[in-house]
């Protein structure tokens, strides 16, 4: 390769891939960080930029117009190129669609059916840890008589070992703010932590210096003298800070290969097209056994909820608003100590198991930790939960039986009955109380409560239609029918 980075003219160099070029020619310097098959008509939400798309064409659209924005819409999300089976399930493709790739840049390639996607993937994978090893292999040259250590492929904490008997010192890591930087290293205490960058690096026993990464320092390294050693200097301990700054690229390189993988998986899942022996194979690879949960996250920032999490094995995945979290059980203690988060757990299931039950169940208990301001609600936790079917068709039925009228006039009219009448159930039927929630008048709320109970033909003094009305909503908070 000309560069050292991997290009989509790189790929279309290698003869076993037999690739050919079907429009886009201009956009052949393209990177290619990743290669992976997705049979989706919107892949966007999953990808991260770099990828080279492989698809069969069982999601490529048929129409002109279809095509064209499928095509910008991989393009905007910087893919770097679209490669098309042969035949296969592929439609015809409109001019429309190879006018889009020139106009853009965009390469299309096709691949012949004698190379399977997996082969492709295989040479993307292969070409992009040769180029990380040439990168770390030209690194080490500076280290000179170190690069041995980083050779043999040593974890994080006994690489730190030797290099600490090697200097003569004893060394800590931490990020700015004091917390740990690498896995299994000891952090500083946070009060030697200079309060710049440029500060001078020495400190009574020891150096501090800034482990270096693309855009400022990633964290501190602290090297104090050892008792009885001899100290090899500045120079050593701005070597190790180097080392550091290679294992931690290592490290993040590794969790964001996993957490890439792991999004795909977990959209897989919730999209069912993992059969459940498959599923329960790239789980195994998460360290995801046992009894499982889906965690639906609100209220928080990605690298809050990154940061506590990165402890526990999980998969996670952003889908709009939301976030989705798969583990264990015990992420929901974690995730709840967020600051003003809303959290929804669905019961316990084991790994492979469909999710539809279990996304239901944790998009309900949610909404509920929204409206409670429960920083965690786990679904079954709610005594009425537990009577809810987990059948939607049954839910479907319950909600139109009790509220199908309800619900036509609300959206009919732009009215509120449904939510004032959740909200002074959910307040004890204390009008006052209900009405000050919705910021609207008792009286305002009598008269909504009278026309709700019109239309639902129930009369809300009674016991029975009570309960079967708290259900009815319960089931339409469970089907996403209520805000």
């Amino acid at each position: 390769m000309a560069s050292n980075k991997l290009t989509v003219e790189d790929l279309l160099s290698f003869p076993a891939l037999q690739l050919t070029v079907k429009a886009g020619g201009d956009g052949l310097g393209r990177s290619v960080s990743w290669a992976h098959a997705i049979e989706l008509a919107d892949p966007t939400p999953w990808l991260l930029g770099a990828e080279m798309i492989m698809t069969t064409g069982l999601a490529v659209p048929r129409t002109a117009a279809g095509q064209r924005a499928y095509l910008e819409r991989l393009d905007d999300a910087g893919v770097s190129a679209l490669a098309l089976s042969a035949q296969l399930h592929m439609p015809p493709l409109h001019d429309a669609f190879f006018r889009a790739a020139e106009e853009r840049g965009f390469p299309v390639l096709e691949v012949p059916l004698s190379v399977p996607f997996i082969a492709v993937a295989q040479e993307v994978a292969a070409s992009v840890q040769e180029d990380a090893r040439h990168r770390l292999g030209a690194q080490l040259q500076v280290f000179g008589s170190l690069r041995w250590l980083v050779a043999e492929g040593l974890d994080t904490p006994t690489l730190l070992r030797r290099l600490e008997r090697l200097s003569g010192y004893d060394v800590y890591l931490c990020t700015p703010q004091g917390r740990p930087l690498l896995p299994g290293v000891p952090t500083p205490d946070p009060g030697v932590l200079p309060a710049y960058v440029d500060a001078p690096p020495t400190i009574p026993g020891g150096f501090v210096l800034p482990v270096p990464a693309p855009g400022g320092p990633a964290g501190f390294l602290v090297a104090y003298e050892r008792q009885g050693a001899q100290p090899a200097g500045i120079a050593v301990v701005q070597h190790i800070a180097t080392v550091a700054a290679l294992r931690l690229a290592m490290v993040r390189n590794e969790r964001e290969t996993l957490r890439r993988e792991g999004a795909e998986t977990l959209a897989e899942l919730l999209q069912e097209v993992l059969d459940p022996e498959a599923a329960r194979r790239r789980l195994a690879r998460h360290a995801i056994e046992g009894d499982t949960v889906l965690l639906v996250v609100r209220h928080t920032t990605d690298e809050a909820l990154l940061l506590c999490l990165e402890d526990h094995p999980h998969l996670l995945l952003t889908w709009g608003e939301d976030r989705y979290v798969l583990g264990a059980p015990e992420l929901a203690a974690a995730v709840g100590e967020l600051p003003g988060v809303a959290a929804g757990m669905s019961r316990p299931f084991l790994p492979g198991a469909a999710l539809k039950v279990a996304q239901r169940e944790a998009l309900w208990a949610v909404s509920k930790a929204a409206e409670s301001g429960r920083p965690v609600v786990r679904y079954g936790d709610d005594s009425t939960g537990r009577w809810l079917p987990d059948d939607p068709a049954v839910l479907t039925a319950l909600v139109e039986h009790v509220l199908g009228e309800v619900l036509r006039y609300d959206e009919a009219h732009d009215s509120q009955l449904l939510v004032s009448a959740r909200t002074w159930m959910e307040r004890d039927r204390r009008t006052e109380t209900a009405a000050a929630a919705l910021h609207i008048h008792p009286n305002t709320l009598a008269y909504r409560l009278r026309r709700f109970g019109t239309l639902a033909r129930r009369d809300l003094a009674s016991t029975g239609a009570l309960a079967e009305v708290w259900l009815a909503i319960q089931a339409a908070g469970a089907l996403g029918l209520t805000d």
